[in-house]
Order: structure tokens, then C-alpha cells, then sequence
């Protein structure tokens, strides 16, 4: 059984990965779950299934967030069934190549409406029905801070991400504190090698690449840490601290 229920939090991206294990997490945790996706319709409804089955509350909801009018639309549905919005986990994302001389201005503007315009227009709309004491979390990356050359633009994405959330903890204090995680190699993408996940686990200070739960439990303590605002908390196993 969840726990007593807490309020209204929407996570973008929760029909796979980390957003799935983060809306998981919460639903446990007895937040009812808005539970958004794009592409992973299937992932969605089995996300919205598990919350369900161990007892809490969850809806799926379906809009392309790279559209600029998706983002107050979705607060707004969330906002019209579930009757409030204490939390948002901006967690959609896209991770393609990128490589310099090879990406279009197209393929540039699809990544950093997804990964950066649109958290900033949710966290607009949702500040603007968000009560005292709400909370805005966004997942921010390692590669804000650790170059991959082949995946430049989800970088400077993620980049800007860490700076949206310092501005906006500055702009919505004190009433909705802004945090964000950064995770370290968490579930390579899928068009990563097996043994090139294995070399970054080896040069990784803890040994191993990071999981969905690892980024899930961050969330759970940003969510509960009333005097942290404007914070990027690193969930990298050390990588941030090579020699």
C-alpha cells in the first residue's frame, strides 16, 4: 500500500527510464501521479498500472512538449482533473547525436525545445497555480559539465537546464523552491556498446554506472529538504571528482 496521500505531482517523460522510475517512486510515496509521455504510450499506461496496483492514484497524459503550447496545456489538464499541482519533475528528454559539421538547425531547436525551452514553460504554468511550499524539480544531465563531443547539443541543453533552475529558484522564492538532479551514466542509451558502458563503469569513482532508483531517490530527497533551493545534486558515483 502507498503511503497517505501527499498531493498532485506531474512527471514529463514518465512512460520510460528514469521519468517512469521517478513517477514509481512518488506514486509510492502517495503523491497522485500525472504521468506524461510522448512517444511511449505503452510505457505510460504500465507506469499509471504499477502506481495503481500498489494503491496510489495515477493518469496518463499525451502531448508533444517540442509544441510551445503543450506545456500550459498539459498543466492545465492536470490542474482540471486532479484539482491542484504541488509537484513538477521535468524529466521529458532527448539524447541524439550531435556531432559538429552533421546536426541541422532543425535537429538544434527540436533538443533544446524539449530538453530546455519546455521545462521553463512548465515551470511557468505550474507557478502560476502552484501553492506555498510547492516544489520544481529538473533533471539535468552529467554532460552539462562533461563534454561528449557526439552529443553537443544535449549538453548545452542540459547546461541550460542547471541555469533555468538557479533563476527560477531566485524568481519563485520562497513560495516553490526550484532543484535539480543531475545524473551521472545512468541506463546507457541504447545505441551505446556494451563495453564502452563498461569502461565508464571502471572510471567511475563507485564501480558502476547509476540506476533509475539512484535519480528516483535524489528526487524523494529534494522533495523533502525545505531549506535547499537553486541546488544541482549530482548523482554521478563520483565522476565529477576524477583525478
Amino acid at each position: 500500500m502507498t503511503s497517505a496521500v501527499r498531493g498532485v505531482a506531474l512527471v514529463t517523460g514518465a512512460g520510460q527510464r528514469v521519468g517512469q522510475a521517478i513517477a514509481i517512486a512518488l506514486g509510492a510515496e502517495g503523491w497522485r501521479v500525472a504521468v506524461h509521455y510522448h512517444a511511449s504510450a505503452n510505457g505510460a499506461h504500465d507506469t499509471v498500472a504499477r502506481i495503481r496496483d500498489a494503491g496510489g492514484e495515477a493518469r496518463a497524459f499525451g502531448v508533444d512538449l517540442r509544441l510551445a503550447e503543450a506545456a500550459p496545456r498539459l498543466v492545465a489538464d492536470v490542474l482540471e482533473l486532479f484539482g491542484g499541482l504541488d509537484v513538477l519533475v521535468n524529466s521529458a528528454a532527448g539524447m541524439v547525436r550531435t556531432p559538429i559539421g552533421a546536426t541541422t538547425a532543425q535537429a538544434f531547436d527540436d533538443i533544446i525545445a524539449l530538453n530546455l525551452r519546455a521545462p521553463f514553460l512548465l515551470a511557468q504554468a505550474a507557478a502560476a497555480v502552484m501553492r506555498e511550499g510547492s516544489v520544481i524539480i529538473n533533471i539535468a544531465d552529467h554532460l552539462a559539465q562533461e563534454p561528449w563531443p557526439d552529443y553537443l547539443v544535449h549538453g548545452v541543453s542540459k547546461a541550460g537546464v542547471e541555469a533555468l533552475t538557479r533563476h527560477l529558484a531566485a524568481a519563485l522564492a520562497p513560495r516553490v523552491r526550484v532543484n535539480a538532479v543531475a545524473p551521472g551514466f545512468v541506463l546507457a542509451p541504447v545505441d551505446v556498446p556494451h563495453d564502452v558502458t563498461a569502461q565508464f563503469a571502471a572510471a567511475t569513482p563507485m564501480r558502476r554506472i547509476g540506476t533509475p532508483a539512484d535519480v528516483a531517490q535524489a528526487v524523494a530527497y529534494l522533495l523533502d529538504a525545505p531549506f535547499v533551493t537553486g541546488e544541482t545534486l549530482r548523482v554521478d558515483g563520483g565522476r565529477g571528482v576524477r583525478h
